[in-house]
């Protein structure tokens, strides 16, 4: 059963998720919150596997609780569920921490597709999203950039976990080394290839080919 926290300031919203959720057999919803200072601290004390949360939100918005749940250093994955504009708010979500990103006129079809993909530790990026993501922040002369070739074979596997959605532990037990190994890995690759954020290190494994929005087939 995947654990899950609903977070949204509209009671109805968060009862309509419950009953989708729950009537599949597969989800068991151990919490609900209505902020974000509530749903750090709900996340702080039941680590639920995912939060399902939505950005606006009176006080701390869920882009600001992303931030502060992500720094709990938790197993716990964000899946932000909205209804705003993708190219506003992706961006500040994912450099926030969070693995994935899906509207709610959506939801009723493709929620646990992309609980599932962030469960088995994939980013969840609509081909839309993942586009804005790869586009260039400016425009100017063209300069090539470093590529994969550049990294050693660990620090090309640790981006690409990275870029996927692991937290630094979770590559490291994916690569059977320590956190402290595998975050010195990511240091040295974000500086080869001068990446600073998250959003940088996902347009660059799109770039490169390490990471493909969600529905199109990995090759």
């Amino acid at each position: 059963m995947v654990r899950v926290l609903l977070v949204d300031d509209h009671e109805v919203v968060r009862a309509g998720l419950k009953a989708l959720l729950e009537s599949t057999g597969r989800v068991d919803v151990v919490g609900e919150a209505s902020s974000g200072e509530e749903a750090v601290n709900k996340a702080q004390t039941l680590e639920p596997d995912i939060v399902i949360m939505d950005l606006a939100m009176p006080g701390m918005d869920g882009v600001q609780a992303a931030r502060r749940i992500a720094a709990l250093d938790l197993e716990t994955k964000i899946l932000v569920l909205t209804v705003h504009d993708e190219d506003e708010f992706l961006v500040p979500a994912l450099d926030a921490g969070v693995a994935g990103f899906l509207n709610k006129s959506v939801a009723d079809t493709d929620l646990m597709g992309a609980m599932e993909a962030i469960v088995r530790g994939h980013s969840y990026l609509p081909r839309r999203a993942a586009a804005l993501v790869a586009r260039p922040k400016t425009r100017g002369p063209s300069v090539r950039k470093p590529g994969p070739e550049v990294l050693s074979s660990r620090e090309r596997c640790s981006i690409e976990l990275y870029a996927q959605g692991f937290s630094a532990s979770e590559a490291a037990g994916e690569m059977f080394l320590s956190p402290k190994t595998v975050e010195g890995y990511i240091a040295r690759a974000k500086s080869k290839l001068g990446l600073n954020t998250r959003r940088d290190i996902v347009r660059f494994a799109l770039e490169a080919g390490l990471l493909r929005p969600e529905g199109e087939e990995q090759g």
